[in-house]
Protein backbone atom coordinates (compact mmCIF):
# COMPACT_ATOMS: atom_id res chain seq x y z
CA UNK A 1 0.00 0.00 0.00
CA UNK A 2 1.27 3.18 -1.06
CA UNK A 3 0.55 6.40 1.30
CA UNK A 4 0.89 9.74 -0.62
CA UNK A 5 3.28 11.84 1.22
CA UNK A 6 4.60 9.21 3.42
CA UNK A 7 8.26 10.38 3.67
CA UNK A 8 7.56 14.13 4.91
CA UNK A 9 4.40 12.35 7.30
CA UNK A 10 7.55 10.15 8.50
CA UNK A 11 10.36 13.26 8.87
CA UNK A 12 7.85 15.88 10.28
CA UNK A 13 7.50 13.06 13.18
CA UNK A 14 10.65 12.66 13.78
CA UNK A 15 11.14 16.28 14.26
CA UNK A 16 8.37 16.15 16.92
CA UNK A 17 10.45 13.09 18.57
CA UNK A 18 13.32 13.51 21.33
CA UNK A 19 15.95 11.69 22.32
CA UNK A 20 16.12 11.36 26.29
CA UNK A 21 19.19 10.71 28.67
CA UNK A 22 18.80 9.91 32.08
CA UNK A 23 21.50 8.89 33.76
CA UNK A 24 22.53 5.09 33.95
CA UNK A 25 22.36 3.17 31.50
CA UNK A 26 20.50 3.19 27.94
CA UNK A 27 18.32 6.42 27.06
CA UNK A 28 14.63 6.89 25.73
CA UNK A 29 12.46 8.78 23.73
CA UNK A 30 9.69 11.93 24.03
CA UNK A 31 7.19 13.76 21.99
CA UNK A 32 7.07 17.79 22.12
CA UNK A 33 3.27 18.44 22.99
CA UNK A 34 3.39 21.89 22.72
CA UNK A 35 6.13 24.12 20.87
CA UNK A 36 6.74 26.21 23.62
CA UNK A 37 8.50 23.39 25.14
CA UNK A 38 5.79 20.87 26.51
CA UNK A 39 7.52 17.16 26.32
CA UNK A 40 5.37 13.87 27.14
CA UNK A 41 7.24 10.27 28.04
CA UNK A 42 6.56 7.06 30.20
CA UNK A 43 7.78 8.24 33.67
CA UNK A 44 10.10 4.54 33.48
CA UNK A 45 12.57 6.53 30.93
CA UNK A 46 12.82 9.53 33.72
CA UNK A 47 15.17 8.76 35.96
CA UNK A 48 16.89 12.14 37.34
CA UNK A 49 15.38 15.26 38.08
CA UNK A 50 17.04 17.25 35.01
CA UNK A 51 17.51 14.87 32.19
CA UNK A 52 19.05 15.74 29.08
CA UNK A 53 16.54 16.17 25.96
CA UNK A 54 18.39 16.22 22.16
CA UNK A 55 16.15 17.91 19.64
CA UNK A 56 16.19 16.29 15.92
CA UNK A 57 18.44 19.37 15.21
CA UNK A 58 20.84 18.20 17.42
CA UNK A 59 20.51 20.86 20.25
CA UNK A 60 20.64 20.06 23.94
CA UNK A 61 18.76 20.98 26.87
CA UNK A 62 18.64 20.06 30.72
CA UNK A 63 14.84 19.54 31.23
CA UNK A 64 12.91 19.89 34.32
CA UNK A 65 10.19 17.74 35.46
CA UNK A 66 6.34 19.04 35.55
CA UNK A 67 4.57 16.48 36.79
CA UNK A 68 4.25 12.47 36.16
CA UNK A 69 2.00 9.76 37.09
CA UNK A 70 3.48 6.60 38.30
CA UNK A 71 -0.60 4.63 37.71
CA UNK A 72 0.05 5.19 33.74
CA UNK A 73 3.51 5.48 33.10
CA UNK A 74 3.88 9.44 32.57
CA UNK A 75 5.79 12.03 32.38
CA UNK A 76 5.17 15.80 31.45
CA UNK A 77 8.98 17.20 30.83
CA UNK A 78 9.45 21.62 30.26
CA UNK A 79 12.06 22.60 28.17
CA UNK A 80 13.28 26.30 27.64
CA UNK A 81 12.78 26.57 24.05
CA UNK A 82 9.99 27.88 21.60
CA UNK A 83 9.01 27.76 18.46
CA UNK A 84 9.28 23.62 18.77
CA UNK A 85 7.92 21.30 15.62
CA UNK A 86 5.02 19.99 18.38
CA UNK A 87 3.09 16.60 17.48
CA UNK A 88 -0.71 16.60 16.04
CA UNK A 89 -2.59 14.47 17.96
CA UNK A 90 -5.46 12.61 17.10
CA UNK A 91 -8.52 11.36 19.09
CA UNK A 92 -7.62 7.98 20.14
CA UNK A 93 -11.25 6.80 20.66
CA UNK A 94 -11.38 6.46 16.72
CA UNK A 95 -8.61 4.23 16.46
CA UNK A 96 -9.96 1.16 14.77
CA UNK A 97 -8.14 -2.59 13.67
CA UNK A 98 -6.58 -2.76 10.49
CA UNK A 99 -5.41 1.38 10.61
CA UNK A 100 -1.81 1.76 9.75
CA UNK A 101 0.64 2.89 12.86
CA UNK A 102 4.07 4.24 12.65
CA UNK A 103 6.38 4.12 15.68
CA UNK A 104 9.32 6.68 15.61
CA UNK A 105 12.37 6.37 18.53
CA UNK A 106 15.50 5.77 19.81
CA UNK A 107 15.99 1.68 20.31
CA UNK A 108 19.30 0.60 21.21
CA UNK A 109 20.52 4.09 20.81
CA UNK A 110 19.82 4.58 16.81
CA UNK A 111 18.39 8.25 16.79
CA UNK A 112 14.82 8.26 14.72
CA UNK A 113 14.20 4.91 13.92
CA UNK A 114 11.12 3.93 12.33
CA UNK A 115 8.30 0.84 12.63
CA UNK A 116 5.89 0.47 10.94
CA UNK A 117 2.54 -2.61 11.53
CA UNK A 118 -1.16 -2.11 11.92
CA UNK A 119 -3.53 -1.21 14.84
CA UNK A 120 -4.96 -4.54 16.49
CA UNK A 121 -6.86 -2.97 19.04
CA UNK A 122 -7.85 -0.10 22.01
CA UNK A 123 -8.68 -1.02 25.28
CA UNK A 124 -7.73 -2.91 28.39
CA UNK A 125 -5.62 -5.87 28.41
CA UNK A 126 -5.76 -8.93 31.59
CA UNK A 127 -2.97 -8.75 33.79
CA UNK A 128 -2.75 -4.53 33.28
CA UNK A 129 -5.11 -3.14 35.04
CA UNK A 130 -8.22 -1.39 34.13
CA UNK A 131 -6.63 0.96 31.60
CA UNK A 132 -6.96 1.12 27.76
CA UNK A 133 -3.83 0.43 25.60
CA UNK A 134 -3.50 1.07 22.14
CA UNK A 135 -2.13 -2.63 20.89
CA UNK A 136 -0.27 -2.60 17.41
CA UNK A 137 1.95 -5.06 15.58
CA UNK A 138 4.45 -2.88 15.71
CA UNK A 139 8.49 -4.26 16.47
CA UNK A 140 9.65 -1.68 19.63
CA UNK A 141 12.86 -2.16 21.34
CA UNK A 142 14.68 -0.54 24.50
CA UNK A 143 14.84 3.06 23.70
CA UNK A 144 11.15 3.27 22.14
CA UNK A 145 9.64 3.48 25.22
CA UNK A 146 8.37 7.40 25.06
CA UNK A 147 8.03 8.09 21.39
CA UNK A 148 5.06 7.89 19.47
CA UNK A 149 2.64 5.68 17.90
CA UNK A 150 1.21 7.32 15.09
CA UNK A 151 -1.59 6.95 12.39
CA UNK A 152 -0.90 7.20 8.67
CA UNK A 153 -1.90 10.76 8.95
CA UNK A 154 1.33 11.17 11.40
CA UNK A 155 -1.28 12.21 14.50
CA UNK A 156 -0.13 10.84 17.65
CA UNK A 157 -2.39 8.27 18.75
CA UNK A 158 -0.41 7.09 21.51
CA UNK A 159 2.83 7.13 23.38
CA UNK A 160 5.12 3.61 23.00
CA UNK A 161 5.52 2.36 26.69
CA UNK A 162 6.07 -1.37 26.70
CA UNK A 163 6.11 -4.97 24.61
CA UNK A 164 3.21 -7.79 25.64
CA UNK A 165 3.57 -10.64 23.06
CA UNK A 166 4.08 -9.58 19.46
CA UNK A 167 1.94 -6.50 20.46
CA UNK A 168 3.29 -2.95 21.15
CA UNK A 169 1.27 -1.13 24.09
CA UNK A 170 0.96 2.31 23.94
CA UNK A 171 -1.07 4.73 26.27
CA UNK A 172 -3.58 6.79 24.14
CA UNK A 173 -2.92 10.26 23.87
CA UNK A 174 -6.87 10.93 25.14
CA UNK A 175 -5.07 9.31 28.36
CA UNK A 176 -2.29 12.19 27.63
CA UNK A 177 -4.52 14.76 27.11
CA UNK A 178 -6.24 13.83 30.69
CA UNK A 179 -2.65 13.48 32.58
CA UNK A 180 -1.54 17.12 31.29
CA UNK A 181 -4.73 18.45 32.47
CA UNK A 182 -4.81 17.05 35.86
CA UNK A 183 -2.76 18.37 39.17
CA UNK A 184 0.74 17.90 39.84
CA UNK A 185 2.08 14.81 41.78
CA UNK A 186 5.71 14.18 42.46
CA UNK A 187 5.37 10.66 44.15
CA UNK A 188 8.21 8.38 43.65
CA UNK A 189 10.57 5.53 44.93
CA UNK A 190 13.32 5.17 42.49
CA UNK A 191 13.06 1.75 42.25
CA UNK A 192 12.70 -0.90 39.75
CA UNK A 193 10.10 -3.29 40.75
CA UNK A 194 8.77 -7.06 39.02
CA UNK A 195 5.56 -8.66 40.55
CA UNK A 196 5.71 -12.10 42.25
CA UNK A 197 3.89 -14.41 44.15
CA UNK A 198 5.61 -15.45 47.44
CA UNK A 199 5.10 -18.44 50.08
CA UNK A 200 2.45 -16.65 52.80
CA UNK A 201 2.63 -19.03 55.57
CA UNK A 202 -0.43 -17.18 57.26
CA UNK A 203 -2.76 -18.45 54.78
CA UNK A 204 -1.26 -21.78 53.38
CA UNK A 205 -1.30 -20.59 49.99
CA UNK A 206 0.67 -17.41 48.00
CA UNK A 207 0.76 -13.80 48.08
CA UNK A 208 1.31 -10.54 45.69
CA UNK A 209 4.14 -9.13 46.42
CA UNK A 210 6.68 -6.40 44.38
CA UNK A 211 10.38 -7.54 44.59
CA UNK A 212 13.22 -4.84 44.48
CA UNK A 213 15.24 -5.43 41.23
CA UNK A 214 17.50 -2.03 41.44
CA UNK A 215 17.30 1.08 43.73
CA UNK A 216 18.68 4.05 42.32
CA UNK A 217 21.37 6.13 44.15
CA UNK A 218 20.09 9.36 45.88
CA UNK A 219 16.26 7.96 45.09
CA UNK A 220 13.49 7.76 48.21
CA UNK A 221 14.56 4.26 48.26
CA UNK A 222 17.82 4.25 48.59
CA UNK A 223 17.73 7.42 51.82
CA UNK A 224 15.11 4.73 53.25
CA UNK A 225 17.53 2.34 52.83
CA UNK A 226 15.56 -0.26 50.58
CA UNK A 227 17.43 -2.91 48.98
CA UNK A 228 17.71 -5.36 46.18
CA UNK A 229 15.77 -8.24 47.01
CA UNK A 230 13.20 -6.91 49.34
CA UNK A 231 10.02 -7.40 48.54
CA UNK A 232 7.65 -4.74 49.43
CA UNK A 233 4.20 -6.27 50.71
CA UNK A 234 1.75 -3.10 51.39
CA UNK A 235 1.45 -0.26 53.58
CA UNK A 236 0.39 -0.46 56.71
CA UNK A 237 -3.41 -0.23 56.18
CA UNK A 238 -3.67 -2.64 53.15
CA UNK A 239 -2.04 -4.96 51.46
CA UNK A 240 -0.52 -4.85 47.32
CA UNK A 241 -2.56 -6.68 45.06
CA UNK A 242 -1.04 -5.16 41.66
CA UNK A 243 1.32 -2.41 40.77
CA UNK A 244 -1.42 -0.22 40.71
CA UNK A 245 -1.85 -0.27 44.14
CA UNK A 246 1.78 0.76 44.57
CA UNK A 247 1.42 3.59 42.24
CA UNK A 248 -1.83 4.84 44.00
CA UNK A 249 -0.20 4.91 47.36
CA UNK A 250 2.21 6.99 45.90
CA UNK A 251 0.21 9.41 44.51
CA UNK A 252 -0.15 13.28 45.51
CA UNK A 253 2.05 16.56 45.73
CA UNK A 254 4.39 17.81 48.58
CA UNK A 255 6.86 16.73 51.24
CA UNK A 256 5.06 13.70 53.09
CA UNK A 257 5.60 10.25 54.27
CA UNK A 258 4.19 6.60 53.06
CA UNK A 259 4.62 3.84 55.98
CA UNK A 260 5.70 0.51 54.15
CA UNK A 261 5.93 -3.11 54.75
CA UNK A 262 8.42 -5.50 53.17
CA UNK A 263 10.32 -8.61 53.32
CA UNK A 264 13.93 -8.76 53.34
CA UNK A 265 15.30 -12.83 53.36
CA UNK A 266 13.05 -14.07 55.84
CA UNK A 267 9.34 -14.53 54.94
CA UNK A 268 8.33 -14.95 58.44
CA UNK A 269 9.22 -11.73 59.64
CA UNK A 270 7.23 -8.47 58.14
CA UNK A 271 9.67 -5.57 58.06
CA UNK A 272 8.26 -1.70 58.06
CA UNK A 273 10.04 1.33 56.61
CA UNK A 274 9.13 4.92 56.06
CA UNK A 275 9.56 6.58 52.75
CA UNK A 276 9.94 10.46 52.93
CA UNK A 277 8.44 11.54 49.36
CA UNK A 278 7.87 14.73 47.31
CA UNK A 279 9.42 16.43 44.39
CA UNK A 280 11.38 13.38 43.30
CA UNK A 281 10.55 11.01 40.29
CA UNK A 282 7.87 7.44 39.86
CA UNK A 283 8.92 3.91 40.69
CA UNK A 284 8.56 2.14 37.63
CA UNK A 285 8.29 -1.49 36.40
CA UNK A 286 10.41 -4.02 35.02
CA UNK A 287 7.83 -5.12 31.88
CA UNK A 288 8.40 -1.67 30.14
CA UNK A 289 10.26 -1.68 26.38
Amino acid sequence: MTIPGFGEIAEQLRRSTVLIHSGGRGSGSGVIWSSDGTLVTNTHVVRTPRPTVQLWDGREFEATIHSRDSLRDLAELRINATNLPAASAADSSQLRPGELAIAIGNPMGFVGALATGVIHGVGPLRGLGPHSWVQAEVRLAPGNSGGPLADASGRVVGINTMVAGRLALAIPCNAVRDFLSASPNDGRLGVTLHPALIPDSANRGKAFGLVVLEVEPESPAARASLLPGDILLGTEERRFASLEDLARALQGNGPRALRLEFLRGDYQRIRRVTIQLGNQLQARSSVAA
